[in-house]
């Protein structure tokens, strides 16, 4: 059977054990693109978190996330130790702290992306034929599903 036409009745047990490995194998090869920034990957993403929601609470981020509190907020203080984030009262709950990126964290988000996105697009293009990169556009919408609660 080709990539295109996987054969049928596949248990999920068998899909779920071959995506993780694969997407092992690709977040692998991400991290070895972005080694030495000294941003940890829980760090770089909160702050993409914070870039595509906007300014945040510490509640919020960890919902996003799927994350507790706490490891939002240590996570959090490194990057405001780091200059990426800021806190600033919240203007209706003054007990609550947003937090957003500052041009710093503006700027590292979109280097990352671009390095990300540029590498990705790179294996695509190198490693799948025009219709296998059509089949893996259409089971995006699928993993996103996944990903999602």
């Amino acid at each position: 059977m080709s990539a295109l036409h996987p054969p049928p009745d596949i248990p999920p047990r068998d899909t779920a054990e071959e995506l993780q490995l694969a997407l092992g194998m690709l977040v692998r090869q991400l991290r070895a693109t972005s080694a030495g920034s000294g941003v940890s990957l829980s760090q770089v993403s909160v702050l993409k978190r914070l870039d595509r929601l906007g300014p945040s609470t510490a509640s919020e981020l960890a919902r996003a996330e799927q994350i507790r509190p706490q490891s939002v907020i240590a996570t959090v203080n490194a990057l405001q130790a780091d200059g990426y984030v800021t806190r600033t009262p919240h203007p209706t709950d003054g007990r609550r702290l947003l937090i957003s990126l500052t041009p710093e964290g503006r700027a590292f988000v979109g280097e990352r992306r671009r390095a990300g996105h540029g590498r990705i697009a790179e294996l695509i293009a190198e490693r799948l034929s025009p219709a296998e990169q059509r089949l893996l556009a259409e089971a995006v919408p699928l993993l996103r599903r996944l990903a999602e609660h």
